[in-house]
């Protein structure tokens, strides 16, 4: 852990950039987190402010990057940890008309034609305002009581009132923490939220409540993210309906409410952007199917510092050794699990094979204890090694192949890091990683394979190919390097940014109701 951070003083210069992170940079390590790391690093005539939210503080294990020198400023928030001491709650009315209005933004929320970026104006007024509703009020109020019983009796199809009257409460509360937090911002230029979810809800609050522009960038599609790990929830207490030859498929209402409520999040985070980006074509459809404005969004690959890995060739090109490696958190969106079915069955092959797991496992314990008996019921022994964190270039010197089984990704940095080092890749066919590894034109040469998602035969099948074919193996590694060097350079990527930061604060501080440096000039008035 690193020494503690600095925040910005009354009388220091605004930041340029306010970055607004979920569970993220710089209390997470993984691909995101070092992004964002490489984004500051690598503009450093900007200065960044941070804004990290997480959900307790005892889920992270303090700060796990040094500090940028260009990083001026670190708040962070703890959204499940928001709730008024039991000695401190006080009974009240609530206010019915502020209420009533709550009740019309969720009817609109639902109108996929409506106006979100207005109905967010009205949620900067309502969400712990005086005059509106706050925290104290949603949690503890007959009006808030009286809200969720009529709104269970109207929609709530199943039998329990206490679990859906414990979703909405922990549903919405974070959002009042995201309301004062809005209000506290440190001075800047502009909000960059790298997520919709919590973080881009807050950027859209604080771009209402302080006037800054907006921008959002998406490596994954959070919703799409969300939604995958809600369908695997097992805190949801829902039934589920018995198909056909015995399949089943959940039925629960309060699964899909919780789906409902990031997909408004999101659409509330895209109204108020000024520009939206993502990393590839596929990822920007989904962003305008759900609801980003097609004019707004643009397309900025991923860069790494090649420089970095052009060292490791020599390295690369002499191994003979059968090692497969995947880097990555052990997650159930990594699907750890395919890898190591894939490497059990890749022994049928290559008996001497060895597959290395290279990343944390503390984000789910209990997904990264079933990989471990998993690995042990395969009678892998020391076929198959969990490695946790470690040097990605200490590892790649020993790798032959690099794979990745992931269920969702959009442009992971492991397979650019992989190329430049001069290793074929094999991937599941998810994000940008078949574009990436088979190029955009009908000749392009192969940079590995592309396998279907949760397939461990295929993956065995691929990785056993090219380990078997040096042809193979040595055509796909030049493929590899020739694409990251003139399509994925951290320069190329670096000026897109900055000309688009450029672009943005040079817009809206041009407008008179728009661009505000400092947040005495709001365009609501905050109680």
């Amino acid at each position: 852990m690193t020494e503690p951070w600095p925040t910005l003083g009354r009388r220091d210069p605004p930041a340029d950039i306010i970055l607004l992170l979920e569970g993220t940079y710089p209390m997470v390590r993984g691909g995101v987190s070092g992004w964002v790391d490489q984004l500051i690093r690598g503009l450093p005539t900007l200065r960044f402010a941070v804004v990290f939210l997480g959900g307790r503080r005892q889920d992270y294990q303090g700060i796990l990057f040094d500090r940028p020198a260009n990083l001026v400023h670190l708040q962070c928030h703890y959204l499940m940890e928001d709730l008024p001491a039991p000695d401190s709650v006080k009974q009240c009315r609530g206010n019915p008309a502020a209420f009533a209005t709550s009740r019309r933004l969720h009817e609109t929320f639902q109108d996929e034609g409506a106006d979100i970026d207005m109905a967010l104006c009205e949620v900067a007024r309502l969400i712990g305002q005086r005059g509106g509703i706050r925290q104290e009020e949603f949690l503890f109020s007959q009006e808030a009581w009286q809200e969720i019983v009529a709104r269970y009796h109207r929609d709530f199809t199943e039998p329990s009132f206490i679990d859906y009257f414990w979703s909405v409460r922990n549903m919405h509360a974070p959002l009042f923490l995201l309301a004062r937090t809005a209000r506290q911002l440190p001075r800047g230029r502009c909000l960059y939220a790298i997520s919709t979810g919590y973080a881009g809800f807050l950027g859209a609050l604080a771009h209402h409540v302080t006037g800054l522009p907006l921008l959002v960038t998406e490596h994954g599609i959070y919703t799409k993210e969300r939604q995958i790990d809600l369908i695997e929830a097992k805190w949801i207490r829902s039934p589920r309906e018995t198909l056909a030859h015995g399949f089943q498929t959940d039925t629960g209402y309060l699964r899909n409410m919780w789906i409902r409520f990031f997909q408004g999040l999101g659409r509330m985070t895209y109204a108020a952007s000024q520009f939206t980006t993502t990393l590839y074509g596929g990822n920007q459809a989904r962003q305008i199917k759900d609801g980003a404005r097609p004019d707004t969004a643009r397309v900025i690959p991923n860069g790494i510092q090649v420089e970095r890995f052009r060292p490791l060739r020599e390295a690369t090109a002499a191994n003979t050794r059968p090692i497969v490696v995947l880097l990555g958190r052990v997650t159930p969106i990594k699907d750890i699990k395919t890898f190591i079915r894939a490497i059990h069955q890749l022994l049928g092959h290559h008996p001497d094979a060895e597959g290395w797991v290279v990343g944390p496992a503390s984000e789910d314990p209990t997904y990264a204890q079933e990989c471990q008996d998993l690995a042990i019921q395969l009678g892998l022994g020391e076929h198959l090694r969990f490695l946790g964190f470690q040097r990605t270039e200490t590892i790649l010197a020993q790798a032959r192949l690099v794979v990745l089984t992931s269920i969702s990704e959009a442009q992971p940095l492991v397979l650019l890091e992989a190329m430049a080092a001069g290793l074929p890749v094999v991937s599941s066919d998810v994000g940008a990683c078949r574009e990436m590894i088979l190029g955009t034109t009908p000749d392009s040469a192969p940079a590995g394979r592309v396998v279907p998602i949760a397939n461990p035969s295929a993956t065995a099948n691929a990785m056993a190919e090219l380990l078997e074919d040096s042809h193979a193996w040595q055509s796909a590694r030049a493929s590899g390097i020739q694409r990251v060097e003139a399509d994925y350079t951290e320069a190329l990527m670096l000026s897109r940014y900055l000309a688009l930061f450029d672009e943005t604060i040079e817009m809206t501080t041009s407008r008179p109701d728009k661009g505000a440096n400092d947040h005495g000039r709001n365009r609501i008035r905050t109680a």
